[in-house]
């Protein structure tokens, strides 16, 4: 009797956000994509039973492979434990420490419910990738692609397009997992661009975002009532009469530069 498949061999659990990509032609394009960078070794988040990470074996750079899910630990370390490029990190993916070095490919079926805050991290923390091939819940997918004006267009859209060239480059239906999630997913592929912002500055640039969109039918002035004044906004060339859904990434970052050398006492965990 045939041994059953890595996925049916490992039980799906709706606390860690598991489900597994089974469609092929989304797996070729997620693995061909993040195998075009030219870094030196491979970061996959969320492996699961493995699927994308055979594949990406056979690349033959060293792979580090991070999952919370201790069931999906056992699977991996059985299939690819023996193969010496392959080094396995159980924890999760929003904190756990990662070996240091040169420049990652980062690659992951992202489980929806830590999807954002994995995101963030990557932006954030000083993380060295070279490309990212990233899953989402596509409603999380159009946030990051939001353009100005938008109902999407919010903080992730700013700092992901601040930090990274985005394409999208496979829409996927429920039908491409297993088990099937009630929402479509995209795969987003994201190349660094030249000049990203500094460490400070995207932590700085996350807390302004978050507090001038926190309430989107407010004005800047309104939302940062009692913190800045609307002089300080203007003097960082945002006007305060406006919604911060109006405001394109380019402003959001020079307005940043401003704030942090004009007012420091707002942002003293960001400060350099």
């Amino acid at each position: 009797m045939p041994e059953p498949s890595p996925i049916a061999r490992l039980r799906p659990k709706k606390a860690f956000g598991q489900n597994f990509l089974v469609n092929e032609g989304a797996i070729s394009s997620i693995v061909g994509s993040a195998l075009g960078s030219s870094a030196s070794r491979l970061l996959e988040i969320g492996p699961g039973p493995g699927v994308l990470t055979e594949r990406l074996l056979a690349d033959g750079r060293p792979l580090w492979a991070v999952d919370l899910d201790p069931e999906a630990c056992d699977l991996l370390a059985h299939r690819f434990g023996s193969e010496p490029h392959f080094h396995l990190l159980q924890g999760d993916a929003v904190r756990l420490p990662l070996p240091e070095g040169e420049a990652w490919s980062v690659i992951g079926n992202l489980p929806y419910n830590a999807a954002t805050p994995i995101l963030a991290r990557l932006l954030t923390e000083g993380i060295p990738w070279d490309r990212m091939v990233l899953m989402f819940q596509l409603e999380v997918a159009q946030k990051l692609m939001g353009v100005p004006g938008t109902k999407a267009y919010g903080p992730l859209s700013v700092l992901a397009q601040l930090c990274a060239r985005l394409t999208r480059l496979v829409k996927l239906g429920p039908g491409s997992f297993r088990p099937a999630p009630k929402v479509d997913s995209a795969v987003v592929l994201f190349e660094p661009v030249q000049e990203p912002p500094s460490l400070a500055e995207r932590q700085a640039l996350l807390a302004v975002l978050h507090r001038s969109f926190a309430h989107r039918r407010k004005t800047l002035a309104n939302n940062w009532q009692g913190t800045l004044p609307a002089a300080a906004l203007l003097e960082a060339g945002l006007d305060p009469t406006l919604r911060a859904e109006v405001i394109a990434p380019s402003a959001w970052l020079k307005a940043i530069r401003i704030l942090l050398i004009q007012y420091p006492e707002v942002f003293p965990s960001s400060c350099p």
